[in-house]
């Protein structure tokens, strides 16, 4: 599965990275997030409950960013399982400039997905991942501005 993407948020470079890098801001951006905490340098794990169709799942897994540039860019590099719902593997590289008094964020992510989330087809696990990402940049957006992200129990996608 590959994923594109470009978002404009309206903050300085370095107020996006910052925020980019802050566990506490992640957990409360990614839908469905549980748990996230640092277990290394620039090494992270995570709990997420996320639906992709009729599949909910909480999936566990660990992170790691790689190629960090500040406060331009970096690659995340990870994998999580889900149990009998399949498991997720890849990387994304984020890529963050100044335009005027707003960032553009731009990422590109190549992942891999098995087990019953596999067989869903690509088309809804595709865009299960592109609604995941769009909530998640709002989320951010909405933190950038000074108001709370939305938060919900699963990541309904």
């Amino acid at each position: 599965m590959d994923l594109k993407g470009e978002y404009r948020l309206p903050a300085p470079r370095e107020t996006v990275w910052a925020l980019l890098n802050d566990p506490a801001v992640l957990k409360a951006c990614i839908p469905g997030c549980q748990e996230l905490e640092v277990t290394g340098e620039n090494e992270m794990a995570a709990t997420v409950v996320a639906k992709v169709g009729p599949v909910k799942a909480t999936f566990t897994g660990q992170v790691r960013l790689e190629n960090i540039v500040p406060p331009e860019s970096y690659s995340i590099v990870g994998e999580g399982k889900g149990g009998i719902a399949g498991f997720a593997s890849g990387g994304a590289d984020v890529h963050l400039a100044d335009e005027g008094a707003e960032t553009v964020l731009t990422y590109t992510v190549d992942a891999k997905v098995g087990g019953k989330i596999a067989q869903l087809g690509g088309r809804l696990v595709d865009s299960s991942a592109k609604k995941l990402a769009g909530q998640f940049f709002d989320n951010l957006a909405a933190r950038v501005s000074g108001r709370e992200p939305a938060s919900s129990e699963a990541a309904d996608a």
